[in-house]
């Protein structure tokens, strides 16, 4: 239980840390480049065990380390793009509604029984989320803007099913570290590319200050992936239960420190998703 509060938390600060950045004028791609060299370098620092650059390849999990690494930033790229185009609401519904799918993965492939009760409380989680996330009125456009929602959809959920394939399968419990780091390292190799792409195309300069705002992001971020990988290897509880206290604990948290700290408003349904994540998370987890 610890490793999922830890987890949860972090995860949470990582929303509030985002959300300063519009506060600064933060270029995200930067700091999200910045951020991802952090959680690297971190990880990479504190592993108990030693290991050898050159070795990483002959791991087991080195190629899945590289396509999650690209999946992270590729994905992040995606929920910018869809806030931009889709609106936050219909964004963040998707994201968070993708829990469907590494909990169907759990059902097929580990063959992990869903009783009555469990299927009622992740039908309630999939209404809390969206509940809690509906901030603004209106739907998706009925034109190709779609496909964006969808993409963060399938991407969102991707990440989590590989992260939890590779824990099952790939990632000894000491090697948890180093398979982070290099995971973030990844990430960060990629965005390079939609650095230079901004210098060289679009004239963007790299500050200090973008800098600066992924090196206090990467600290959390990294250890937010870490105990999400121990808190899957939590020898009773299945991916199912996981995930949905996982997702809906986090939209809920979110939720709240977006009132505590930004002084945002609760409307009746986003407080009504509140009491159903409450509901469904008993359920789930009892």
């Amino acid at each position: 239980m610890i490793y999922i509060l830890c987890s949860v938390g972090l995860n949470s600060l990582l929303f509030v840390i985002f959300k300063w950045f519009s506060h600064f004028n933060i270029n995200t791609i930067q700091a999200l480049v910045a951020n991802y060299l952090t959680a690297a370098c971190l990880g990479f620092f504190i592993s108990s065990g030693t290991f050898e650059v050159a070795e990483l390849p002959q791991k087991t999990w080195y190629w899945g380390s590289f396509s999650i690494g690209f999946l992270f930033i590729s994905v992040f790229y995606l929920i910018a793009l869809a806030s931009q185009r889709n609106g936050l609401s219909a964004t963040s519904v998707a994201a968070k509604m993708s829990v469907v799918i590494p909990i169907a993965f759990g059902v097929i492939i580990y063959k992990e029984s869903l009783g009555f009760i469990k299927i009622i409380g992740i039908i309630l989680a999939l209404a809390a989320v969206y509940f809690t996330s509906k901030k603004e009125e209106g739907q998706i456009t009925q034109n190709k803007e779609w496909l964006l929602p969808l993409l963060v959809f399938l991407g969102t959920g991707a990440v989590d099913t590989s992260l939890k394939f590779m824990q099952n399968y790939y990632v000894p419990l000491d090697e948890i570290a180093v398979f982070s780091s290099h995971t973030f390292f990844m990430a960060f190799c990629v965005g390079c590319f939609f650095i230079g792409y901004q210098v060289v195309k679009n004239k963007k300069a790299i500050k200090i200050k973008n800098i600066m705002a992924g090196i206090a992001l990467g600290i959390p971020n990294y250890f937010s992936l870490y105990f999400m990988i121990r808190m899957l290897n939590h020898p009773t509880w299945d991916s199912s239960t996981i995930f949905t206290i996982h997702n809906v604990a986090i939209v809920t948290l979110t939720t709240l420190l977006g009132v505590i700290l930004f002084k945002e408003k609760l409307n009746v349904r986003n407080t009504i998703g509140i009491l159903i994540a409450i509901i469904a998370i008993v359920l789930v987890t009892f």
